[in-house]
């Protein structure tokens, strides 16, 4: 496939990565953002990283005008515009819905009208909830939310009816969601609107579940982003990392380089249409040893201390125990294969950030989620 396409949320993290990959080889990109202060910072233009042959329309997903504007020419669309983040998405409520379900709701309308050749959404794997686990016998058991009583208790671990602990496993594609915070259940509408849409209008479709991106180019003064750029916005101000819980809950990280190209070719694969694939890495690694990892790096890159992260003993509402990928299907149908290592990654990573700056808005973020009683 070749032509014109359209990426909504362009000129975001991934969004950036994503044109920078297309137009490597060959297409061209238009970009549809509405570059908000919270990602790109306050009275912000063009991002100076976004590639100078991606035409940008400022403008905003929920949008007709904008939105069908955007389309014009194009052959395929990316919708990988959303408002993100698990901790805010519970008490901004109205924003959330908003932005992800109503602007999702806005493109559709406008595809249905002006169908294109394929439409690929990005999904979460914040829809899981809980991973999938195995019981002592080795039984598959799908994850349920924890008790508040075991969490008050720092009995933080999934058990059976004996109280044994359950042995957490890849999360595949057939695991039944489990919504446990408004952002996951705005991007599970996401990704079924379009599926459900596409299909009815022969917009062939795909959704891309993405577990933990990191990489240049996040939004470091965002204290709801991802938890890498997170724990990076700490250390660049001399902050230790903050870490929830007990820090050895499970994450699969994932280098945005390999979810672009994962992307490209859910564009070009002829056989993902109307799948649902999980994008990762398919290795799976404790919080406490990513925020360590971080920690060293930036000291080695920055010529800084050391600093030790902080574990807080907390549980915010809406966070999960153990969740990472299973990406046999991503590898199967796609050909996908993941190629950035996490510890080349962080360093590439930390030597991006040795030119950055970052406002620390963590604590506050942390503060307005124990006001609101989203912490115990």
């Amino acid at each position: 496939m070749s032509g014109r396409v359209l990426i909504t949320g362009g000129a975001g993290f991934i969004g950036s990565h994503l044109a920078d990959e297309l137009l490597e080889h060959g297409y061209q990109v238009r970009a549809l953002d509405n570059l908000s202060d919270q990602v790109h910072g306050e009275s912000s233009g063009r991002p100076g990283y976004l590639n100078p042959d991606v035409e940008l329309i400022e403008g905003d997903v929920r949008d007709p005008d904008a939105v069908r504007r955007a389309l014009e020419g194009v052959d395929a669309v990316y919708h990988y515009a959303a408002r993100v983040g698990v901790g805010q998405s519970m008490y901004e409520v109205e924003k959330y819905t908003s932005v992800n379900n109503l602007g999702t709701a806005v493109l559709l309308e406008a595809l249905i009208e002006k169908p294109v050749r394929r439409l690929i959404v990005a999904s979460s794997m914040s829809i899981y909830g809980e991973g999938l686990y195995v019981d002592g016998g080795g039984r598959p058991v799908a994850g349920q939310e924890r008790e508040l009583e075991r969490l008050k208790a720092h009995d933080w671990e999934l058990r059976d009816e004996h109280g044994r602990a359950l042995t957490p496993v890849p999360t595949p594609e057939s695991k039944t969601p489990c919504l446990s915070s408004v952002y996951a259940l705005s991007k599970y509408d996401q990704e079924r609107m379009c599926l459900m849409v596409g299909r009815a209008y022969s917009i062939p479709t795909v959704a891309l579940r993405f577990f933990n991106v990191y990489g240049t180019r996040q939004a470091l003064s965002n204290p709801y982003t991802g938890v890498l750029a997170i724990f990076a916005s700490r250390l660049l101000n001399g902050n230790p990392p903050l870490i929830f819980e007990d820090g050895y809950q499970m994450r699969d990280f994932v280098h945005v380089s390999d979810v672009a190209r994962a992307s490209r070719l859910a564009l070009e694969v002829e056989a993902a249409r109307d799948q649902v694939l999980n994008v990762g890495s398919g290795r799976q690694y404790t919080v406490r040893e990513i925020a360590r990892s971080m920690s060293l790096g930036m000291a080695d890159v920055l010529g800084r201390k050391d600093v030790e992260p902080e574990v807080t003993g907390k549980y915010r509402v809406g966070d999960i125990r153990h969740c990472f990928a299973d990406i046999t299907m991503a590898r199967r149908v796609l050909g996908y294969e993941p190629q950035m290592p996490l510890e080349r990654g962080l360093i590439e990573l930390s030597s991006w950030l040795e030119g950055q700056v970052a406002t620390d808005r963590v604590a506050q973020a942390r503060e307005e989620l124990a006001a609101r009683g989203l912490t115990v």
